[in-house]
């Protein structure tokens, strides 16, 4: 039944205007951040404490603009996904195209460094629809039936979505054809499988795999993200390539995945109302003798 549910409402979605398609967008974000408020506590407390130069009424708009563009990207998301990928190239601009030419021309492949920023699910078709190859490691969703609409909407041509558990291999075989690998490093991570660095001021448990991916393949990093744009466009915005790490002893990568995410903090920090604040981040604390432990101060 849940299926025929999503099969119907993305037909239904794909038939619709675009400029209908975002107002439903908007009152689905509306009601997801003001009637269910979900995480909306957690979002605002996140945003205060990670920018505190924002006044109250600041941090409530933003948070109250973040909801809203989430409704509207995931609307987006489904719209385009349905069309000739013409439409989303020619809604796309590229800010300094250059990077991606100069790290591709390094032959070692490139390693695109994300978040969840923006509409980061429209970004891979805009690489795509720009003709680029590329791979891009997922979290599989666990409700089955949401999982197959969601990998139907993802599949493009020239776009190669893999299970993060078993994904190294592959795609460290994708690298050495010199193509694209996409990988999102700001979400909370078990103590078991993250590494903490500074993110916003307070320790973030975090993915080290980007770094360790880099500095085997010699692969550079580009950064890349995507922003909305208020007449409705995207730009998406590429950075200069950081070359890989020299080897992948643990302080190497430490230090190579806490710039990283100063990277993504400077791009929050930019357009804060893009970033996903509900995201409990800081979810996972560390430990006495962990790097990132900060023993609190005796009052």
């Amino acid at each position: 039944m849940l299926k025929l549910i999503l099969n119907t409402f993305i037909k239904l979605i794909s038939i619709m205007p675009l400029p209908m398609v975002r107002g439903l967008g908007y009152v689905v974000g509306f009601v997801f951040g003001n009637v269910i408020r979900h995480h909306r506590t957690d979002a605002l407390l996140a945003l205060e404490r990670s920018i505190p130069e924002l006044t109250p009424r600041e941090c409530k708009r933003t948070i109250n603009t973040m909801y809203h563009l989430q409704g509207v990207n995931f609307m987006e998301l489904i719209w385009y996904s349905t069309k000739d990928r013409s439409r989303l190239f020619d809604a796309v601009e590229v800010e300094n195209e250059h990077y991606i030419t100069e790290a591709l021309s390094r032959g070692k492949g490139v390693l695109a460094l994300t978040a969840h920023f923006g509409n980061f699910e429209l970004l891979t078709m805009a690489t795509g629809a720009l003709g680029y190859k590329m791979t891009v490691i997922v979290k599989p969703i666990k409700t089955p039936a949401v999982n197959e609409a969601m990998t139907k909407l993802r599949d493009h041509e020239g776009l190669t979505f893999l299970d993060r558990d078993n994904a190294y291999r592959d795609c460290l075989k994708a690298l050495r054809r010199n193509e694209f690998v996409g990988m999102i490093i700001d979400q909370n991570m078990i103590r078991e499988s993250g590494i903490f660095v500074d993110f916003f001021g307070r320790p973030a448990c975090t993915s080290p795999g980007l770094a360790y991916m880099s500095a085997q393949s010699k692969a550079p990093v580009l950064p890349v993200f995507i922003h909305k744009k208020s007449d409705g466009r995207f730009l998406l915005k590429v950075q200069k390539p950081i070359d890989p790490p020299v080897d992948r002893s643990p302080e190497v990568i430490q230090a190579a995945t806490q710039l990283y995410t100063k990277v993504i903090e400077s791009a929050v920090r930019e357009d804060p109302k893009q970033w996903i604040w509900m995201h409990r981040r800081w979810k996972t604390t560390p430990v006495e003798g962990e790097a990132g432990f900060v023993r609190a101060k005796k009052s």
